[in-house]
């Protein structure tokens, strides 16, 4: 039963959705009433624009893989449905003041907040937040409505509505990718601020603490489980080279020895910051925040698998000290890290082939916080051509800079490298939402040699059988949809992919026994997948109808092959990388063709 929000009329109804069965208060419900209440063709900035922001019946809920909640609308980057995922307090925050999901349409005419506390909504005005960046805005909203306040914030690149930026969570929690932050800003939406700590209603209390216990035991002997916990977190590339053909170097264009060197393990000492916890009822640990010790804002340095990637090896930097400090600055200006670095990348790889002669270059650490700066004020004319995204700004530049813009549907694709996991690749160009490094498991995982055998029967299940994770065929097409199904359920229902199948302990009879356990529902693994398959359809539809697409990878990625380490020589060849995607719409019953 979301709360539907009109800014334009300073309204707020609630509207009666439960007879729907199914969708679970998450993605599903927010996708229908996209297409439902926006007509085809709108602009996202446009004042009808809807964004939906939920944590369902699922999410929110104290236990392991629940502290998940969605943020959507219709991308101004892409032009699809832009949907994207905050991890923290922020869901547990929302249902402890009384919601499920928001609804929101219309433009404030000033700036404002949305206050939910006791299971009502209100609009206030925001004035003296503008310019804030998103920590200054949490404090301010906090020292107003309690230190027990969850806040949702934009922070100046939403206001200045860079098509990338993105909404933060609780200082370190981002909802990062599509920008979703610049439907925000176009809707004078400073911040959500949630009040209240009412419990959301569990079924079968003990099944869950079963579950959680579980769980708990678990993480020491799961491998990816065990690394989330441990120091640094999702930044675990330490001590590893930037091995050519798995991970992103200068734009994707240094595919053999590319002299950058590894980040040692002793490098994070000194920098971790203290927080106030991570995700509510989960043992692990996973999203730890990082700054270094004289960064201006150090509590948004919440660090995201991608962000050593992206705004590290990829902008040719190999500081970490730069890197954090950079991905702190992200967070608090309100700029998604993976649009950004590929962005700059793109700059950068222009600029060195004489395309833009004001642009960056590779490997410049000093010029880099000016740079982020820029892009989120649309300062001068490089920081405004630049926060259109790599894809835009290409076209400004002219054809000859097309090449070098590394994006599907206009989004920047994440720094693993589909030359070598083919089956990411296939996920990248056939998403129907765009690219996102966490919509399935990597290649490698399934490896009959270098993968995870413990996760082998698990993706079994779901018709996924160990297979080299360069080999591109039909077979790797329909491997890459069945997890692609996977995963996108829960993402529909708000379930974590960090502590999920086939890779981490919740195995999917785990997934289904904590909706049971939380929804008082008989829950199956045909339900599961079902709600995997309706999302999925759901954007498709939403897509066509807007013109998205190609279903298409940057051109690099199929002429030029990895030339050196253990990936040499691999190359998506189109004809082999075409016959994969038709195979893939296949299994997802899509036909043989792209929107």
């Amino acid at each position: 039963m979301p709360f539907v929000v009109d800014l334009t009329r300073g309204t707020v109804e609630r509207e009666d959705r439960s007879a729907e069965a199914g969708h679970f208060g998450g993605s599903i419900l927010g996708l229908r009433l996209l297409a439902e209440r926006t007509p085809a063709g709108l602009d996202p900035y446009d004042p009808r624009a809807l964004v939906y922001v939920a944590a369902g019946v699922l999410g929110g809920v104290r236990g392991p893989g629940l502290a998940k909640s969605v943020f959507l609308a219709k991308s101004p980057l892409t032009g699809v449905a832009g949907e994207t995922h905050a991890l923290g307090p922020f869901a547990a925050g929302l249902r402890g003041a009384g919601a499920e999901a928001l609804a929101i349409t219309g433009r404030a005419e000033t700036l404002s907040y949305l206050l939910v506390t006791g299971g009502h909504v209100s609009i206030h005005a925001a004035g003296e937040l503008r310019g804030l960046g998103t920590a200054a805005t949490t404090d301010a909203l906090r020292a107003r409505h309690g230190q027990d306040a969850h806040v949702a914030a934009i922070g100046p690149a939403g206001e200045s509505l860079v098509r990338y930026a993105s909404v933060v969570t609780d200082y370190a929690f981002a909802a990062a990718r599509y920008g979703v932050g610049a439907v925000f800003g176009s809707k004078n939406l400073k911040a959500i601020v949630c009040v209240g700590d009412a419990p959301a209603s569990v079924a079968d209390p003990d099944a869950l603490a079963g579950l959680a216990a579980f769980y708990r035991e678990a993480i020491p002997g799961n491998r990816l489980a065990a690394l989330q916990r441990s120091e640094p977190g999702f930044a675990g590339w330490v001590g590893e080279t930037p091995q050519p053909g798995y991970l992103a170097v200068r734009n994707f264009s240094v595919s053999g020895e590319n002299g950058l060197r590894p980040i040692a393990p002793h490098a994070y000492d000194g920098r971790a910051v203290a927080t106030e916890g991570g995700c509510p009822g989960c043992p692990n640990d996973c999203l730890k925040v990082y700054a270094p010790q004289g960064a201006p804002e150090r509590r948004s340095g919440g660090l995201g698998q991608e962000a050593v990637l992206s705004l590290g090896w990829n902008l040719g930097i190999d500081d970490l000290d730069t890197v954090l400090g950079a991905n702190a600055l992200c967070h608090d200006l309100g700029l998604d890290p993976v649009s950004l670095g590929g962005t700059l990348a793109f700059a950068m790889e222009c600029a060195s082939r004489g395309l833009l002669p004001a642009g960056p270059a590779f490997g410049d650490t000093g010029a880099l916080d000016g740079l982020i700066r820029d892009v989120a004020a649309r300062g001068g004319a490089l920081g405004d051509l630049l926060a259109e995204g790599s894809a835009r700004a290409a076209r400004r530049i002219g054809p000859e800079a097309e090449p070098y813009a590394m994006t599907v549907k206009g989004a920047e694709v994440p720094c693993f490298d589909p030359r070598a996991q083919p089956g990411i690749g296939l996920g990248y160009a056939a998403a129907p939402n765009g690219p996102r490094y966490d919509a399935l498991e990597h290649d490698l995982d399934f490896d009959p040699e270098l993968g995870l055998p413990y996760s082998f029967p698990e993706a079994a299940r779901i018709g996924v059988e160990p297979a080299e994770a360069v080999t591109l065929d039909a077979g790797r097409g329909r491997r890459s949809a069945r997890l692609l199904r996977l995963w996108s359920a829960l993402d529909a229902l708000n379930l974590c992919v960090f502590a999920s199948s086939p890779t981490r302990p919740l195995t999917i009879d785990h997934l289904t026994s904590l909706v049971t356990a939380v929804s008082g529902e008989k829950f199956t693994v045909e339900d599961l997948l079902d709600a995997g398959q309706r999302r999925l359809d759901l954007m498709r539809t939403y897509a066509s109808r807007e013109g998205g697409g190609p279903d298409e990878l940057p051109a690099r990625f199929h002429d030029e092959a990895v030339t050196a380490g253990p990936y040499a020589g691999a190359v998506l060849a189109r004809d082999s990388f075409a016959r994969a995607r038709d195979a893939f719409y296949e299994e997802l019953g899509w036909g043989d063709s792209a929107v």
